[in-house]
């Protein structure tokens, strides 16, 4: 005797749909609906771009934009505006000719040590630049490991020169011209430079005529950000070379002064200072955008 098979219940006719179509809304709604984490991290964006906005907002605020031409006019702030474009001008001329071999250097795997050479090079980032500003006094000071020698032997004193406010801004703005032509280097094409070698192009040949064009665009960013970083620099430059008009009194050491006795010079000074750095920035901002490694491939791939 044979068992009929089981029957199942049919279905209600709307029931089938109905449950794709209510997960189709529930994905629908989750996507509509923006997550915490999302949220979260927008606002601590806001709040990290409040932070580096507001200062500027309530230094702009602060400016006596009606008697701005005078305070920028006194002779005791274009003195120290004179100087500190000159030096940190001297600045980023050393630190290209000293930095780029150095970056060149760093940017090779076969060079051995390279990963202390490069921390070495790292150090200021992470030290307060008074503390820089009294190592280099204990090195070059009249009494200091190579001073002494300097000033027993020739008769020449650093501390306390504008030779001293030179030295101060390449120490604290050097490994920002390394790291960034380093970085430039790590990026390029090294395909062409490969073939120089190979037909027997000596190293510093392939450095000056085929590394060093490929990579302008990153040389030009870290002489920027050197240019810039030199332009501000105090901690250094008050402990190493100190405070003196016209030889070592930058914009930043004169804006410390001026904070009491003059405030809204020291304003004026210090609008003044953002203006050039802002000036340096925009200016190079092109020639390294448009150098970013892989940027004029995909260009010219999309054509």
């Amino acid at each position: 005797m044979t068992t009929p098979a089981p029957t199942r219940s049919p279905r209600a006719p709307g029931r089938a749909s109905a449950r794709p179509r209510a997960d189709v809304d529930r994905r629908t709604a989750r996507r509509a609906r923006p997550a915490v984490g999302t949220l979260v991290l927008g606002a601590l964006a806001v709040v990290g771009l409040a932070l580096l906005v507001l200062p500027l907002v309530a230094l702009l605020a602060a400016t006596p934009w009606g008697d701005m031409a005078a305070l920028v006019a006194d002779p005791a702030v274009v003195e120290a505006l004179r100087l500190s474009v000159v030096t940190a001008a001297c600045t980023t001329v050393v630190c290209l000719v000293v930095g780029v071999p150095l970056a060149w250097v760093l940017a090779r795997d076969d060079v051995p040590g390279g990963r202390l050479v490069r921390s070495l090079v790292t150090v200021p980032l992470v030290l307060p630049p008074v503390v820089g500003g009294v190592a280099l006094l204990l090195l070059l000071g009249r009494r200091g490991l190579l001073g002494s020698r300097l000033d027993a032997w020739f008769g020449v004193t650093v501390p306390f020169t504008s030779v001293a406010v030179v030295l101060a801004q390449v120490f604290v703005a050097l490994p920002f011209l390394v790291l960034t032509v380093e970085g430039a280097l790590r990026g390029a094409d090294r395909r062409r430079a490969l073939v120089a070698e190979t037909l027997g192009a000596s190293p510093a040949y392939v450095l000056r005529r085929v590394t060093l064009p490929s990579v302008a665009p990153g040389v030009a960013a870290g002489a920027a950000l050197c240019f810039t970083r030199a332009l501000g620099e105090f901690g250094a430059t008050v402990t190493f070379a100190g405070n003196f008009p016209g030889t070592t009194r930058t914009v930043p050491l004169a804006v410390y002064l001026a904070m009491d006795a003059a405030p809204e010079q020291a304003v004026a000074m210090s609008v003044l200072l953002l203006v050039v750095s802002v000036a340096v920035l925009v200016a190079m901002r092109g020639r390294w955008v448009g150098g970013l490694p892989g940027r004029g491939r995909t260009r010219r791939g999309n054509r």
